[in-house]
């Protein structure tokens, strides 16, 4: 069941974060309509809620097989209704659900063109998986910071991993001016790199109690090394990217291979979190 958990968050952190994170850079990287751009993004932004929603159900269902202690507590409509009702997570979760809902629906009407109401939406969902895991230790003002922090520190990940994936689009039908999509995309990385850094390093030291968890190779920190090297990976490419700015359009291939492996390293440090969520971390002394 554990398994399947990891799975299921790794899949809904996923899709929320792309949503969120692609939409907020499309109006940043192209002003101007893109009639083929815009129709992919669309239906890639209906697949992705879709797939969220359907996965917020079931991380809904895991969890309560794993309180109940028994996958058929899963399909017992009391019981979930008590998770949903009387726990913490549960009454995060019900609106999570229904802000879900909504922007599907959304995505369906007339008013699925109006930019302020789908970035509303899809922050408000990125912010509702906050409080879930270890964002939800701690009590009182200190909990309410360590989950205006993991808010932050989600916002950052969904816009560098969006942005990536609103470039692999791009790329998919590059133009001339692919230099200043990409200095555009850079100037704000800068402040997504800080705040993801910054963000990052707060959570570990409220979690753990240190800089960084000891023993280093075991368990929690294994897994926190592994994702601290993924988005290193990700820091490396972005910065020889920067650094070929200038003659892009000459190395187009290069630089779409360059971009989907950062995404995909992206994604990988999303696994990594994944797994994290569901292990205890290691508190010091």
């Amino acid at each position: 069941m554990s398994e399947a958990l990891v799975l299921c968050r790794f899949v809904h952190f996923s899709a929320v974060l792309m949503l969120f994170g692609a939409w907020l850079f499309r109006p940043l990287l192209l002003k101007a309509p893109v009639p083929t751009l815009d129709r992919h993004l669309a239906r890639l932004a209906r697949w992705l809620t879709a797939i969220a929603l359907v996965s917020g159900v079931t991380w809904a269902l895991l969890i309560t097989a794993s309180m109940a202690g028994s996958a058929a507590a899963a399909f017992d409509p009391d019981t979930v209704g008590v998770v949903l009702g009387n726990t913490f997570f549960g009454q995060v979760w019900r609106w999570h659900l229904l802000i879900n809902a909504l922007l599907l629906a959304l995505l369906f009407t007339p008013w699925r063109s109006n930019v302020l109401l789908r970035l509303g939406l899809s922050a408000l969902l990125l912010a509702t998986l906050a409080p879930v895991g270890h964002g939800a230790m701690l009590d009182g003002l200190s909990g309410q910071l360590l989950i205006l922090n993991q808010i932050v520190h989600l916002t950052c990940v969904a816009a560098w991993l969006g942005g990536l994936l609103l470039l692999v689009l791009i790329l998919r039908q590059p133009s001339t001016a692919m230099r200043r999509i990409l200095q555009r995309f850079s100037g704000v990385g800068y402040a997504i790199v800080g705040g993801l850094l910054i963000t990052g390093l707060i959570n570990v030291r409220v979690l753990t109690g240190q800089w960084w968890p000891t023993p280093l190779f075991s368990g929690f920190a294994l897994i926190l090394l592994i994702k601290a090297l993924l988005v290193l990976g990700m820091l490396a490419l972005a910065l020889f990217n920067r650094l070929r700015i200038d003659d892009c359009e000459q190395r187009m291939g290069a630089l779409k291979r360059s971009v989907v492996l950062e995404w995909l390293l992206g994604m990988g440090a999303v696994a990594a979190v994944s797994l994290l969520g569901t292990l205890p971390p290691m508190i010091a002394g």
